[in-house]
């Protein structure tokens, strides 16, 4: 199980995230693009970290929405989606050249996110923009009950999917992460290593009603936000490590 996780969201002055702490402990890096957060400086400073540390390194692009953090859905067209995607790649994949790098997957980010894993039409327009990047790139999902056929559509469209688990949400019957205004949908402390725990040994989450549901999954969403999520972290990353064994 590779440990993917959310950096470079600083902005200016303006700091988000404990990027240094995190990155020793993680496989995955996703980088922010300038849309929802990082600019130039920052973008440049997380891809030296991530070489640093041997990190893969990955595209985090959003909806173009800065002061809602790339929270706010937005009705895009398909080609207004493949552009916007394009854009912020090409810009981490040429700054991660500069360096001796390069960008090998892309994780949407917030809304872009969501819409894309709630509304076929995003989707679709997603797997497109993928698709016609000018090299290969990998596009990581959430894993959900419907993990086989989101494979075979986008191995239709000739792209390769990583399909990412959460450590700290809770999920629904279907698959789908419990909707934040659910009581209960955010995992903390011991319910985080629980569940890590559940998924590295049985492959499997235990549901918003008490059910056991299977969750075919390569990564896992961990975070760096602030020191208790770091010693969080940490632990995980023992515990992954002690599977691998």
């Amino acid at each position: 199980m590779l440990l993917n996780c959310d950096l470079g969201e600083s902005f200016g002055s303006w700091q988000m995230g404990r990027d240094h702490d995190a990155m020793p402990h993680i496989d995955l890096a996703n980088i922010a693009c300038g849309f929802h957060a990082g600019d130039a400086n920052v973008m440049a400073q997380t891809l030296s970290l991530a070489k640093q540390h041997k990190v893969t390194i990955g595209a985090h692009p959003s909806y173009p929405d800065l002061q809602g953090f790339g929270r706010r859905s937005m009705h895009c067209s398909a080609t207004e989606i493949r552009h916007l995607l394009h854009y912020q790649i090409a810009a981490l994949d040429g700054m991660a050249q500069c360096q001796g790098m390069s960008v090998s997957y892309v994780k949407p980010h917030g809304a872009l996110y969501n819409d894309m894993m709630s509304q076929p039409a995003v989707w679709q327009a997603v797997l497109e923009a993928i698709a016609s990047y000018h090299k290969p790139l990998k596009l990581m999902i959430l894993a959900t009950a419907d993990a086989a056929l989101l494979k075979q559509q986008a191995a239709t469209a000739g792209v390769s999917l990583l399909l990412e688990a959460f450590a700290d949400r809770r999920y629904t019957d279907q698959g789908k992460l419990t909707p934040r205004a659910q009581a209960g949908a955010v995992l903390h402390g011991a319910e985080v290593l629980e569940q890590v725990d559940q998924l590295l040994k049985s492959g499997t989450v235990t549901t918003d009603t008490g059910r056991t549901l299977a969750l075919q999954a390569d990564t896992l969403c961990v975070h760096g936000d602030n020191l208790e999520a770091i010693a969080q972290l940490q632990q995980i990353r023992m515990r992954v490590n002690a599977c691998q064994r």
